[in-house]
């Protein structure tokens, strides 16, 4: 999946870098992708607990990405069908 998007911070936590996962939505500092942390709560992990499985994010961080997604379910979606 190739995008050219500039480098935008899209709430809080969750921004786009070119350079970064060719722009796919990451966590802001750990450059986590918004996707990992819906994987994780798709598979039945409570938000709050989140943070046991991916380490480097925040709760905060975890409930901004999962509002994002909830806001852009269909190109989050997209990413977690191309990287399955």
């Amino acid at each position: 999946m190739t995008r050219t998007l500039p480098r935008t911070t899209t709430s809080r936590y969750v921004t786009r870098d070119p350079e970064i996962l060719q722009g796919e939505p990451i966590i802001v500092g750990p450059r986590v992708a918004v996707r990992d942390l819906v994987e994780a709560w798709k598979a039945g992990t409570l938000p709050e607990q989140i943070y046991r499985k991916i380490p480097f994010v925040t709760t905060a961080q975890v409930f901004d990405a999962l509002s994002f997604y909830l806001d852009n379910q269909t190109e989050i979606d997209e990413y977690r069908d191309f990287y399955r």
